[in-house]
């Protein structure tokens, strides 16, 4: 999943990236709210993870724009500000969830795992196709109870799909999904990895509409 950080803090900020990194998104990183603006005009996301006390502009005047423009953007308030007006400002602007500082990075991974079930439409922490299981905290792949070891990358587009069941995804959409800033991107990698998860998971799980993108039907 491809995420906005936005976060002033140097330091801070590229631990963050480093850890979201791990835990297995792609993370492009702004340091100011002009910035975080322009990337959300031009980018294709899952999820913002927002400070408020940004320079330029501020988080919260950012996702009041945010809002006001229409985006249902899943978006995570990470902040020193830890008084309950605080929380209540922040999420009657339009947040979705707000964690304080200092936190943990597992927490941080877990609520944004949460975000994105929700804004798939998805209750359960296991995506379940037929015989095949996805789960996001483990990062692990079963079929027919047997797990299946895939790419980072093969497993990052496995969830987008699943997420997006019976919704067609154009390469572009996937490549944006899969590739963060300075990440090169060859021209038929999404062709690749689609040709790898149909070896190891069936050629029939993953369609592919012709000129449009590729698709996990409905069960």
């Amino acid at each position: 999943m491809r995420l906005l950080l936005v976060e002033d803090d140097a330091l801070l900020g590229d631990g963050i990236r480093a850890g979201l990194k791990q835990a297995g998104f792609a993370v492009d990183w702004v340091q100011d709210g002009r910035a975080a603006q322009l990337a959300l005009e031009t980018g294709d996301y899952a999820l913002l993870v927002l400070d408020l006390g940004l320079p330029r502009l501020s988080g919260m005047a950012l996702l009041k724009w945010l809002r006001g423009k229409g985006s249902v953007l899943p978006v995570l308030i990470l902040t020193a500000r830890d008084t309950v007006a605080d929380r209540v400002a922040g999420l009657d602007a339009g947040a979705d969830d707000y964690l304080i500082k200092p936190f943990d990075l597992d927490e941080l991974v877990a609520r944004l795992r949460a975000l994105l079930r929700r804004s798939g439409g998805q209750a359960a922490p296991i995506l379940q196709h037929g015989d095949i299981e996805l789960d996001p905290a483990a990062h692990q792949v079963r079929k027919s109870g047997q797990v299946i070891e895939l790419s980072a990358r093969e497993f990052s587009l496995l969830h987008e799909l699943l997420l997006n069941a019976g919704r067609v995804r154009s390469r572009e959409q996937l490549e944006q999904h899969l590739y963060g800033w300075g990440e090169e991107v060859e021209s038929n990698s999404v062709e690749v990895h689609i040709h790898h998860l149909r070896k190891k998971l069936g050629a029939d799980l993953i369609r592919t509409l012709r000129g449009v993108g590729y698709i996990i039907d409905k069960t």
